[in-house]
């Protein structure tokens, strides 16, 4: 019988890596911004997971724990080829006009390159905080840095994306008045 509840255990911790595979995803493509290179981290943090199981003490810290191997393979892949950019692409909603789409690729697009040019470890906690919605000690602990540390590094990069992006707050009041349209 423990074996079954071993086979259990690990069929609920599959569960749960699958859940969250989007979400280490968004992560991976936030800190690389290539899709294939996101795929093949997310994949070998997941391997990681279900290889190290049992390191995993409290399954409410799973997220963590996820964030941390993620990071860890982030930092393998970045070591061993040098590479970084940044952040992942949301659907636009049919009701957007061609020029609003336009503008908000734009935006994305600068808002990616601004990330892009952070230093690794303010890009590391911005993407985490800001992106993931992880908490100050989640961050702290995934990359194993006091909690000071990560409000510092945040605030940083957070002021330095301010100075960068400071034009797109002129565009967003243009782009959000209200327009007046032909109609024939």
């Amino acid at each position: 019988m423990p074996v079954f509840k071993g086979f259990l255990k690990t069929q609920q911790l599959q569960n749960q890596l699958a859940s969250r595979r989007n979400r280490l995803y968004r992560l991976a493509y936030a800190w690389c911004n290539d899709a294939a290179i996101s795929d093949d981290l997310t994949q070998e943090a997941m391997t990681k997971a279900l290889r190290h199981c049992r390191q995993l003490k409290d399954p409410e810290k799973l997220d963590q724990w996820l964030n941390g191997i993620l990071i860890n393979c982030w930092r393998d892949h970045h070591r061993a080829r040098k590479e970084h950019e940044n952040i992942d692409d949301y659907c636009f909603s049919d009701d957007d006009s061609p020029e609003k789409q336009m503008v908000i690729s734009d935006q994305r697009q600068r808002i990616r390159a601004a990330i892009a040019r952070l230093p690794e470890s303010q890009r590391l906690v911005v993407t985490l905080v800001d992106i993931d919605g992880a908490s100050y000690t989640e961050v702290a602990k995934s990359l194993g840095i006091p909690i000071g540390t990560v409000m510092s590094r945040l605030c940083r990069a957070r002021k330095a994306l301010m100075n960068r992006l400071e034009d797109l707050k002129q565009v967003n009041a243009v782009v959000n008045a209200p327009y007046l349209r032909r109609i024939k």
